[in-house]
């Protein structure tokens, strides 16, 4: 089954003069019961953050935090002696686990574009940790790049603690990438620029695509386009 979301169903957020969101589910003052998470996938924040601002030290427990750079740049600090800067094409995952507080701040004059996801760990009272690789996923063409996984069978990307494979591809117009899949899995998929075909429904800027019991993902580009694409176990014993 394939449930498209379009962009005007996404929830905007803009908490401060600093800060421009939208919300795929539930999270700060945005709630809806039934679009509480997708699998093991509870957040989704497209997040446009100004120069010289951020978010002051917050903290956070029992999530997995991946937060991919699409333009700018943030400096991450947290109590665990981390301090780094993010830059554009960049991943990072944070284990919260058992409580840590960090902050993310853009230093520069220039806004800073971000994806920040969320996953429900695999296990609680999992130590913090943190881990950032420069994966170089905005210019790689017309393949899925996995950037963040669970499975540690992948190379060269960010592991964490979920049975999730985060996805980036930037697919040429008239091309076409397939993704195999099982049942017993969830697909996630949004676009960010241009427009994708999948299994016979138009998917748009800033729409996305919630597929369940599905074999396989025919994701073929209109125009040239942009998009991450998520896959979950569907299964809660299974995150």
């Amino acid at each position: 089954m394939l449930k498209l979301i379009p962009a005007s169903d996404r929830h905007h957020a803009a908490p401060v003069h600093w800060l421009n969101s939208y919300f795929l589910f539930s999270f700060a003052d945005y709630y809806d019961p039934d679009n509480i998470n997708f699998g093991p996938l509870r957040v989704f924040n497209d997040d446009t953050v100004q120069g010289n601002s951020g978010f002051p030290q917050h903290p956070h427990s029992e999530m997995e935090i991946v937060t991919l750079v699409l333009e700018g740049e943030l400096v991450h600090e947290d109590t665990m002696g981390n301090r780094a800067t993010i830059k554009k094409g960049e991943v990072q995952r944070m284990t919260a686990g058992t409580g840590l507080a960090h902050a993310e701040m853009n230093t520069t004059d220039k806004a800073a574009h971000i994806y920040q996801l969320w996953f429900l760990p695999n296990q609680k009272g999992i130590s913090p940790s943190y881990e950032q690789k420069d994966v170089d996923f905005l210019d790689t063409k017309n393949e899925l790049i996995p950037l963040v996984s669970g499975q540690k069978v992948l190379e060269d990307v960010v592991y964490m603690n979920s049975n999730s494979t985060v996805y980036w591809c930037n697919l040429s117009a008239d091309k076409t990438v397939t993704f195999k899949t099982f049942p017993i899995r969830n697909t996630f998929l949004y676009v960010a620029e241009g427009y994708v075909y999948v299994n016979g429904v138009d998917i748009g800027p800033n729409d996305q695509l919630r597929s369940t019991d599905e074999n396989v993902l025919e994701i073929r580009a209109k125009k040239d386009a942009k998009f991450i694409l998520i896959d979950l176990p569907s299964s809660e014993k299974n995150y």
